[in-house]
């Protein structure tokens, strides 16, 4: 796990509050494809400092868990939010074993399946655990984009890429899964998923304001990949 999520936890979270990449571009893109939540179950996989919770008890949730792999993150949540949320440490590439079958309305993930090798395990438990008319909706990278960083040349291959970050205003080493839009989508339909919606995002006329270039970059080149699955019915 990268130090961006534990030793610099608290400068990431001020940081990714306003930002481009995240509050202008896949923020807006993820809730998008969210229905109205008012008085739903949700889990947030891979919750962070806490950004979507806080949108989420805003708009009336019924109940809210939130979980990381990060400690750090964690703690920064049940420091925010209290009682308001039921928050623990759980690594998603495990899935969801602390939760019960049919239990949430609705899953969300925000850019964090980049970090998980085998996407199997992690569906299966979003099908056990959604409801019915449960859906999840995530973002991840793109496809893509990520294809510049390929070592092997070969875009179907899974592949582990080391960079730096300056995410936080100082160079941060960062890892991650490269995979293809097939090996996603197998591994959503294999575990009994249909997706519903897929989405390239769109950046927020504001981050013009911040930086021309990037906004400019992210206007004309996907970046994240946005995609709401939900549960077949039987």
């Amino acid at each position: 796990m990268s130090e961006m999520y534990t030793k610099h936890a608290v400068k990431y979270a001020e940081v990714v509050k306003d930002n481009i990449y995240n509050a202008l571009l896949e923020r807006p893109s993820t809730l998008a494809l969210l229905d109205n939540v008012k008085g739903k179950d949700v889990i947030d996989m891979g919750c962070g400092s806490g950004i979507y919770a806080d949108w989420f008890i805003k708009h009336s949730v019924n109940s809210l868990k939130c979980m990381d792999i990060s400690e750090d993150m964690v703690s920064l949540v049940k420091d925010t939010f209290g009682e308001q949320v039921h928050a623990y440490t759980q690594d998603i590439s495990q899935g969801l074993p602390l939760e019960p079958d049919n239990s949430a309305d609705v899953i969300i993930c925000p850019l964090v399946l980049h970090y998980v090798a085998d996407l199997a395990p992690v569906f299966k438990d979003v099908q056990r655990v959604l409801k019915e008319d449960g859906y999840m909706v995530f973002s991840t990278h793109h496809p893509f984009a990520d294809f510049e960083c390929s070592k092997s040349g070969n875009y179907f291959e899974r592949e582990w890429v080391e960079e730096e970050w300056d995410t936080i205003g100082t160079p941060v080493k960062v890892s991650f899964y490269r995979r293809s839009l097939t090996e996603i989508c197998r591994a959503i339909t294999s575990a009994g998923l249909y997706i519903s919606q897929i989405s390239e995002g769109s950046v927020d006329e504001q981050a013009r304001e911040i930086s021309e270039s990037t906004y400019n970059h992210l206007k004309n080149n996907p970046n994240f990949i946005f995609i709401r699955c939900e549960k077949v019915r039987t």
